[in-house]
């Protein structure tokens, strides 16, 4: 079976300063995988080079088929691959319904597209503060924003980066509930979280790097039999 996206080799630079070295992450339709690492070691790097943000210099990226590395971002995009950037990054004066149905599309040709009570459905948070400014809300209440924004795309593939940075531990237990919800309905996600034992529960298949390169790949249940593999890569 083909992957749904496929990053082989790729190495990637600001300047002269090189952060990746012969990354490999592959990722099958339906699967929910993590890319974890420390702070510094090329987790957001490596999202910023499959999205085109920052191209990579050598090495390639298939997504859905199509070599990728030369598109441009928003060509990206409309292939179907959304994002929950680090810091949410929600628009402040635009309301959350606003917000919601800015981009709403149809990117993945979904018979059962989410819409916007769809949303509403997933977070009823959000329907309370449905006219609440962007700026209004909390960081909890943001985030919930910011996945469902993404969601409103319908993409084929949905990152998120850093999905838990900062929020209360009952706001995270949401979130996770939530990504639970998304890979019972079969949305393939790729999540970027320092939540190991949660994430052993809640994905398929994890990458480590450490310091732009992978260190270690392979599926849950040999993660969580091995607990001193994240503790030494991931581990505070």
């Amino acid at each position: 079976m083909s992957a749904l996206l496929q990053v082989e080799k790729i190495d990637t630079a600001y300047g002269a300063s090189q952060v990746l070295f012969g990354i490999d992450l592959e990722i099958h339709s339906g699967q929910t995988a993590t890319l974890l690492g420390r702070n510094g070691m090329g987790k957001t790097t490596t999202v910023r080079s499959i999205l085109g943000l920052t191209p990579a210099r050598a090495g390639s990226i298939r997504f859905r088929g199509n070599a990728i590395n030369s598109w441009t971002a928003d060509r990206i995009a409309r292939l179907g691959i959304a994002v929950v950037p680090e810091g949410r990054q929600i628009f402040p004066n635009l309301s959350v319904k606003e917000n919601l149905i800015a981009f709403a599309c149809n990117r993945s040709n979904s018979p059962g597209p989410w819409t916007l009570e769809r949303i509403y459905q997933l977070f009823p948070r959000l329907k309370e503060r449905a006219r609440n400014m962007g700026n209004e809300l909390s960081g909890g209440e943001q985030q919930m924003l910011a996945i469902g924004r993404a969601l409103m795309t319908n993409p084929h593939l949905l990152i998120l980066d850093e999905a838990t940075e900062g929020l209360a531990p009952l706001i995270r237990e949401e979130i996770w509930t939530c990504l639970g919800q998304l890979r019972d309905l079969g949305q393939t996600t790729l999540v970027i979280d320092k939540y190991v034992q949660r994430l052993i529960e809640l994905a398929d298949q994890h990458t480590i790097i450490e310091r732009g390169q992978v260190v270690w790949s392979g599926p849950s249940g040999t993660l969580r039999e091995s607990p001193e593999i994240w503790q030494r890569y991931v581990g505070v």
